[in-house]
């Protein structure tokens, strides 16, 4: 199986969860199950909340989706430097809380020299 990819960019908190739907949409088409929609979606909102909040005005996002994985990848320019790879927040933390959620669902988060963030859900 090909990898099938869906890439958009978010300028601004308000228009995410219209891009994320139709991240949704394009898994769901792909024959992905609720649960893992539900994982990347949740995943992606987190990644996308902190690269703007972090790492400037605007996050470009890129989901792949091969036999086995779905690959999530957020970056800004000027994301380069942030430690998002540090250990896990503990949940009850008064900050750190998305990290905790995406590493829960993910394992590893991966840190990239262009100012990329990629994360990986198997699939079941």
């Amino acid at each position: 199986m090909s990898a099938l990819k869906i890439s958009f960019k978010v300028d601004n908190l308000k228009n995410m969860n219209c891009e994320l739907q139709a991240f949704a949409d394009f898994l769901r088409g792909a024959g992905v199950g609720d649960d893992e929609i539900f994982s990347s979606k949740l995943v992606s909102c987190e990644l996308i909340t902190n690269v703007i909040r972090h790492g400037g005005d605007e996050a470009q996002f890129t989901g792949t989706l091969t036999g086995d994985k779905i690959e999530i990848t957020v970056s800004a320019q000027s994301l380069i430097g942030l430690d998002l790879c540090r250990s896990a927040p503990d949940v009850f933390a008064e900050s750190g809380r998305g990290l905790y959620i995406i590493k829960s669902l993910c394992g590893e988060i991966q840190a990239g020299e262009q100012g990329q963030i990629k994360v990986e859900i198997k699939r079941k």
